[in-house]
């Protein structure tokens, strides 16, 4: 799989990941090959570039809720660039409420895990996807730590404008909400104490705004984006997260692990060792302990057990270009493979 920037794009080329429109209308379908009148409807969409298929390459698998979250976010990202635009330019929004409503109930009441696929950014529509994606992560995360529905509103609405808040945006359109206010600014202290190496017990923080700031970091950390160097996986940015526990607080880690898919079976890992593995069984207690197999030797690896983890860990996971690292979990099923509750 290849990432190809628009002008670089050829007829007959397959696409690896389907293309929808502003409102969600499926263009051209995975494994579309491209026409003349394809690449001149991309360039006219608007996309900077495109993942394509090697010529001989077999269409990576993705779930129903895996294109359904990538159309969730050409959707949205749209809707909020417009209702950013708008806020700028009138100081009002119209939108913005019923996007954050939207991102709770698509995402906010989910008992499955989801895979958080991250899509190509460039500056002009990074932040967007950002507000997005932090919102997203918002309404799962405080799911998990079971919000009230008022407070959940507003943290997920909180992470759509935290932003753009050197532009008055919060003084403009939620003065008469002092929650959204607080969310963000508290947010924004916590990145501060984590950069001086230092926090400040004398503030009392909501709940809402440690959410926000984990989201946040999660997101940064593991963005694909054309003007900054190779993502973060999942498990460094997690890693990290839990690394700098005295700031960002080990219950929303929680929330966050329970919130997105990281080793599942089929993910692709690299080990202390320096050997290479696939996960067969998900530790739902500890993510870091699942069960491993190793490719070099067919060695099966329990990760729970102290007399493996003791000498060995996983320290990353593999990805290719489009951090779609892992392989189709009925391929594990058919081999025998089931998920272990542990």
């Amino acid at each position: 799989m290849q990432y190809k920037k628009t002008e670089d794009l050829k007829v007959g080329m397959r696409l690896a990941r389907p293309i929808y429109n502003r409102d969600g209308v499926l263009l051209y379908e995975r494994d579309s090959k491209l026409t003349a009148q394809g690449i001149t409807s991309i360039e006219n969409f608007g996309l900077i570039g495109i993942f394509i298929l090697e010529p001989a390459e077999p269409v990576p698998p993705m779930t129903e809720a895996d294109i359904e979250f990538e159309r969730f976010q050409v959707v949205n990202v749209f809707a909020i660039k417009d209702e950013m635009e708008k806020i700028l330019s009138t100081g009002k929004t119209d939108k913005l409420d019923s996007i954050a409503s939207n991102i709770i109930k698509s995402f906010g009441n989910l008992d499955d895990k989801v895979n958080f696929v991250q899509n190509l950014r460039s500056k002009e529509d990074y932040a967007y996807k950002h507000a997005l994606n932090v919102a997203i992560l918002c309404a799962m995360m405080g799911n998990q730590m079971n919000l009230k529905w008022q407070e959940h509103r507003d943290v997920v609405t909180a992470a759509l404008v935290c932003d753009m808040n050197d532009y008055g945006v919060i003084e403009k359109v939620y003065e008469s909400n002092p929650g959204i206010k607080r969310y963000c600014h508290q947010a924004g202290k916590i990145a501060e104490w984590v950069e001086a190496g230092k926090m400040d017990t004398s503030i009392q923080l909501k709940k809402g705004s440690k959410i926000l700031a984990v989201a946040q970091v999660y997101d940064d950390m593991t963005a694909m984006s054309l003007d900054k160097e190779a993502p973060a996986s999942s498990v460094t940015a997690v890693k990290y997260l839990m690394d700098k526990s005295e700031f960002y607080s080990e219950d929303i880690i929680s929330a966050l692990i329970h919130s997105i898919n990281i080793l599942k079976p089929g993910v692709c890992v690299e080990l202390s060792t320096g050997e290479k593995g696939l996960v067969i069984e998900e530790n739902r207690r500890n993510f870091l302990q699942p069960v491993v197999l190793v490719f070099n030797d067919n060695t099966i690896l329990d990760f729970s057990d102290q007399y493996v983890n003791e000498d060995i860990e996983i320290t990353d996971i593999m990805k290719t270009m489009d951090r779609r690292h892992f392989m189709d979990e009925e391929v594990a099923k058919n081999y025998g493979f089931g998920k272990l509750e542990k």
